[in-house]
């Protein structure tokens, strides 16, 4: 439960029409109020860790972290972490510890040049989805996935484990084939956020060390480094008294301690150690301020960010304080989101919290994204709540609701204690060996949330302003695209806005909380008519009275979670290219107004002491809604069911705040060239249908309240046409009177839709699209093979095949072989209704001099899957993988539910299931040769491709 990120700098630039869901935030249930007496015990000792867990250290400073886990069952994930990252290089070493962690995967003793990777994929891990690694300023961390079920995998990865922690071998003809990907995957970093970042992150950064050693490191030094320094940074600084293993998951703890003690107590710490020194970024006092601009940045933000030294979350006065600051961001986010709901929105986003940052340090940070030409109006918002804040502090009901949030959150997850995925342990153990953060388990947890919240005041909530908003270590960061920078404010101005902000008159904050019930009409309850089950997968289907369809799927994967979802067929298809707008923004317009007698922010409030997100949606081919709750809550989800059937709200203010929010983050969307490439891929492959091509001023104008409201209605007005699935920790003896209350009392004229098939296809023929636009000298490139298809079980898993193998052979060639790429990506869609049809797109990004040889070897690539099938070794690790990822899929509500309503979608048999076996057996060298020729044909063939600006000029165009 105790989350604990850094964070550099991070803006979220939401500028399309919102989609809001409400409900979505997840506010949880109440706990009972426990009386604050507390023991004689110490608050500055550091909490315990995990008693679940066992730790020791080896001889040689090795720490290790045990713990069975069964979830999921006969897993494993094992982490190697390094307490060293790119802060420890020298000059010229900058950008090779992430090149160390490269090539890691590059050749180690036991499992020379790319065969860790091989061995692995046959094991049925997948590169870079389960087996993967990252490196920041001051840790890098390998992480990896495993089968238990075979003791032989799981003693392999131990010794991989082994190797990565001392035993890499930093073959010279390796690195220099390394050299090409690390630049390739610095090459896609690169844009405007990244140009921009280098100007403003040393000042943020206050010239510590850390502004000078990020992790992608320098070209020059990528280029143009000796072997010699690699392996003298690996030398120095992998050794175990900086190493921790950390291994979670269906073992046995005994039996994985012995082997480790084993393997690993034979690491060598170097003789002449070298000082671990820990980094910190110096707190000077100063104000800052900076103004950066770049032609293809599309907004303008302006960030206030306060810096103070981040607290430690050791001791029960450290957890204590957490608590004090979860609550102010949550109270505070909240404000920012009712301000966000009005006729005219102040801001395109705005928000504010406390977070950590980086090099020891946490800060109070302010961030606004300001509206064309009205950035003074946007930032004088943004700072008014906050002094709001500052000066009147918080209200008993906002601290009560927040409260709430946190007791009954910590109450779910006790809940499911027995049900946590490894995964989260192995986050927790992480940062207790990196950062001494607190990882005492989730009982420790919860019993310190029940007994120190209660004694939590509101006095000590608004003392924290005080704490945090400062006059001092206060940087300013303008950041605007490049044309705007004539008319930009100095520091000067921003300051006057801020202190006139400061001056006004203000009033404090009213904190409106309606009394209604949810519902302004309560259903009379009818009746199930019908009961069929099919014991084999654990169903029952009811037919109700008014003719709608209810599946009932109860697992045992969660103790307390249920997830839901209601189908029909017939969505924006049926209505005119002129209602499309409309129609296409409809849910999203109706959801947006609150449902019942509650607007958007009473609902939000209704909703804080329960667990339940719901939202409803009209998509191309169909209509419904989907969400979750927990048993305690399903009646409030059964009440919202039925409100968004029948009591839709539209409110006439949010939905002018929408779109003129819409249209302002619409100004400047010419100017970034991922959206001018995504807009004009999405235009190329919809054959330049109206409804897929890109945003636009006109068409924003299209959407009406009335007619989107109208259509709302139009598609929810008949349950008769209705499939709803539950899937989950299902009692049936609670949820079948809920079903007979508010599903098969919902309005129905037993009529059936079908959606209408509108001939929206990528086209046929051979096509080529080249855009120009961009600074940087990077390339996209997307590959599209489409057409006709045979729809069926079979064929979907040989198609899945074809993608796995040919993406396992762009890995080898484009980025292994070739130098040419970071990551290569191949994707498989294939779809029943309206036609059967097929998709195949192969993208990635590289230098723009590469683009074409780097397509012709993807091409190249097909063709050899059609000429001679791919290879055996590659259909075998498919087949390992996917065996192994259903292993764990067939155990998640998630999979039940998205399996039952496409099923039913497409009009599928529920118990294709069953064929899986039979249907991977006839996946065959010569079954996915003859698959590949039947649907992939050279003659429809779309190459995509985004290049700069000056790419253009070169070609003469």
């Amino acid at each position: 439960m105790i989350h604990h990120k850094h964070k550099i700098f991070l803006v979220a630039l939401a500028l399309g029409l919102c989609q809001y869901l409400p409900g979505q935030s997840q506010v949880k249930s109440a706990a009972p109020h426990v009386k604050n007496t507390k023991t004689q015990q110490n608050v500055d000792a550091a909490l315990p860790l995990n008693p679940a867990v066992r730790t020791g250290k080896l001889a040689n400073g090795f720490t290790y972290y045990i713990q069975k886990n069964k979830e999921p069952k006969d897993r494993v994930v094992l982490y190697l972490a390094n307490k060293v990252g790119s802060i420890l290089e020298n000059d010229e070493q900058q950008g090779l510890a992430h090149f160390m962690e490269h090539m890691s995967f590059n050749g180690t003793k036991h499992f020379p040049k790319n065969e860790l990777v091989n061995y692995l994929q046959k094991s049925g891990v997948r590169f870079g989805a389960d087996i993967n690694a990252y490196t920041s300023f001051d840790e890098t961390v390998y992480q990896l996935p495993l089968p238990t079920d075979k003791p032989e995998i799981l003693k392999n990865g131990l010794q991989i484990m082994r190797d990565w922690a001392q035993e890499a071998s930093l073959d010279p003809e390796e690195i220099n084939k390394e050299r090409g990907v690390v630049l390739e995957e610095k090459r896609l970093g690169k844009g405007a956020s990244e140009r921009m970042q280098r100007q403003f992150l040393p000042m943020i950064l206050n010239n510590s060390r850390y502004a000078s050693r990020l992790p992608i490191g320098k070209e020059e030094v990528l280029l143009n480094f000796k072997p010699e320094a690699i392996k003298s940074y690996y030398k120095d600084w992998y050794r175990p008294n900086l190493q921790a293993l950390i291994v979670v998951g269906d073992i046995n703890v005994a039996e994985i301690e012995q082997m480790i003690r084993a393997k690993f107590s034979d690491l060598k710490n170097p003789l002449n150690e070298k000082v671990r020194t820990k980094y910190s970024i110096p707190l000077s006092g100063k104000n800052q301020f900076i103004s950066v601009t770049d032609p293809e940045m599309t907004a303008t933000v302006l960030q206030v960010m306060i810096k103070h030294r981040e607290p430690e979350l050791k001791t029960e006065r450290d957890y204590r304080a957490s608590l004090v600051r979860g609550l102010f961001n949550q109270m505070l986010s909240d404000r920012y989101t009712e301000l966000s709901r009005q006729a005219d929105p102040p801001f395109i986003q705005g928000g504010a919290s406390i977070s950590g940052l980086l090099g020891g340090l946490n800060s109070y940070g302010a961030t606004v994204v300001a509206k064309p030409g009205e950035l003074e109006k946007g930032f004088k918002a943004l700072w008014r709540e906050t002094r709001r804040v500052e000066k009147f502090g918080f209200t008993a009901t906002e601290l009560g609701r927040a409260k709430q949030n946190y007791l009954s959150s910590m109450e779910a997850a006790l809940k499911e204690r027995d049900k946590t995925p490894s995964e989260n342990y192995v986050q927790e153990y992480l940062q207790y060996f990196l950062n001494q953060t607190a990882a005492p388990g989730i009982v420790k947890e919860n019993e310190l949330v029940v007994r120190l919240l209660p004694g939590i005041s509101l006095p000590e909530l608004n003392a924290l302003s005080a704490e945090y908003i400062k006059d001092s270590n206060r940087d300013i960061v303008l950041m605007a695209p490049e044309k705007d920078k004539a008319t930009l404010p100095d520091q000067a101005k921003v300051l006057g806005w801020l202190e006139s902000v400061n001056q006004e008159p203000m009033e404090a904050f009213k904190d409106e909380v309606s009394k209604l019930p949810l519902l302004a009409v309560i259903p009379k309850a009818e009746k199930i008519f019908k009961v069929e089950k099919d014991d084999k997968l654990g169903l029952q289907i009811l037919k109700l009275s008014n003719g709608a369809t209810v599946l009932l799927k109860k697992t045992n994967f969660k103790n307390n979670q249920i997830l839901f979802s209601a189908y029909a067929e017939g969505g924006s298809s049926l209505y005119t290219d002129a209602d499309f707008q409309s129609a296409n923004n409809a849910a999203g317009v109706v959801a947006s107004g609150g449902v019942g007698n509650y607007n958007a922010t009473q609902l939000d409030k209704f909703l804080s002491d329960k667990q339940v997100g719901l939202g409803p949606y009209i998509g191309d081919r169909s209509q419904g809604l989907s969400g979750s709750s927990t048993s305690k809550d399903l009646e409030t989800a059964f009440k919202l069911i039925y409100g968004y059937f029948t009591e839709p709200r539209k409110d006439g203010d949010i939905f002018k705040g929408l779109i003129a929010n819409a249209k302002a983050g619409l100004a400047n969307r010419a100017d970034d060239p991922g959206k001018v490439f995504s807009d004009t891929v999405n235009a190329v492959l919809g054959n330049y249908s109206i409804r897929r091509t890109g945003p636009s001023i006109e068409k924003i104008d299209q959407i009406s309240l009335d007619r989107s409201f109208e259509i709302y209605k139009e598609r929810f007005a008949n349950a008769s046409a209705f499939t709803f699935f539950f899937v989950g920790s299902i009692e049936e003896e609670k949820i079948l009177p809920l079903i007979e209350k508010y599903l098969a009392s919902l309005p129905a004229n037993g009529a059936k839709t079908e959606a209408k098939d509108l001939n929206i296809h990528i086209p046929a023929g051979k096509i080529t699209k080249t855009v120009y636009k961009g600074t940087e000298q990077k390339a996209t490139v997307r590959l599209v093979f489409s057409g006709p298809y045979e729809y069926s079980y079979e064929n979907n898993l040989k198609m899945d095949a074809l993608k796995e193998v040919l993406e396992i052979r762009l890995l080898e060639r484009l980025r292994e072989q070739e130098s040419g790429v970071y990551s290569p990506g191949a994707s498989i869609s294939v779809t029943k209704y309206p036609k059967e049809r097929f998709s195949l797109t192969i993208s990635f990004g590289c230098a723009p001099e590469n683009t074409d040889r780097l397509i012709a070897s993807a091409v190249d690539e097909i063709n050899k899957l059609k000429n001679a099938g791919p290879l055996q070794q590659n259909i075998d690790k498919f087949k390992a993988e996917d065996k192994r990822s259903r292993e764990v899929e067939l155990k998640t509500n998630d999979f039940w539910l998205g399996y039952l309503v496409g099923q039913y979608a497409n009009k599928e048999k529920l118990s294709q299931l069953d064929n899986y076996d039979a249907a991977l057996n006839k996946i065959t060298v010569s079954s996915l040769k003859e698959t590949a020729n039947k649907f992939i044909k050279d003659d429809n063939y779309i190459r995509l491709v985004l290049l700069p600006q000056q790419g253009q000029k070169a070609a003469g165009k």
